[in-house]
């Protein structure tokens, strides 16, 4: 946690430094891509990722400049939807520089008319390939944003309810750890099976929130389960795995 005040991307540069150095403490010979959207687009980033060889591949807000530099694109994009009345879109490249940043790099453009108008969208990249099939690439990243909607949604990650900084960090800490612990469960407890992509929260109610009783003695605590558990087959064969390691 952060104040709201300062920019959304200050601290993403020491994060990334950090995490490519315990990757490539792993695994020194791994190509490394960073994809993030428009919010982790900041020239010193990028400048870093040049001179540590990582790639990336970031979204680009929009500005007029980058608005002239399509609108060709997006005026051909109109007149074919005139015709057709179906989704277009093109996909281009050029070479951009903001004026604060160091150099210029490859931008790639994307020209799309829909019903409710022109959508132009800008991915910076380092990457060789096809603007097409790098912006397929970008788009990808949406299955990471599922992601922290899981640990917000499911793991109440957004819950900071306290009037107090640190009990709030606190619960963002004890959600992170609750998401590492699922996530561990979902990728070797219940690999197969039918919650193999289940979500946090259907994990939680289906497999975790339910009624048992328990008895502890000197020598061990017991957990009796339900007989009618719809799921007990599934819950020994997730216990038996994780117990073995």
């Amino acid at each position: 946690m952060r104040p709201s005040n300062i920019d959304a991307a200050k601290h993403a540069l020491g994060i990334l430094g950090l995490l490519v150095k315990r990757i490539r403490a792993a695994w020194p010979k791994t190509r490394i891509i960073m994809r993030g959207d428009s919010g982790f687009c900041r020239w010193k980033l990028m400048r870093w990722c040049d001179n540590h060889d990582v790639e990336y591949l970031l979204g680009l807000a929009k500005n007029t400049r980058l608005i002239n530099e399509a609108q060709p694109l997006l005026d051909e994009m109109h007149e074919c939807f005139l015709q057709t009345g179906i989704k277009q879109k093109l996909f281009s490249e050029t070479r951009y520089a903001a004026s604060t940043w160091d150099t210029e790099r490859r931008v790639i453009i994307k020209a799309e008319h829909l019903e409710k108008g022109s959508n132009p969208r800008f991915v910076v990249t380092s990457l060789h390939g096809t603007p097409e099939d790098l912006y397929q690439r970008y788009c990808a990243r949406g299955d990471m944003e599922n992601r922290i909607k899981e640990q917000q949604l499911c793991l109440f990650a957004d819950r900071t309810s306290c009037s107090k900084w640190l009990p709030n960090q606190f619960r963002v800490l004890l959600s992170a750890l609750a998401y590492t612990l699922i996530q561990t469960i979902r990728s070797k407890a219940l690999a197969g099976t039918e919650f193999a992509r289940a979500r946090c929260d259907t994990i939680r109610l289906k497999l975790l929130k339910i009624g048992a009783a328990v008895v502890r003695n000197t020598r061990r605590v017991i957990l009796m389960l339900s007989e009618s558990f719809p799921y007990k087959e599934l819950f020994r064969l997730a216990a038996a795995r994780l117990h073995a390691g």
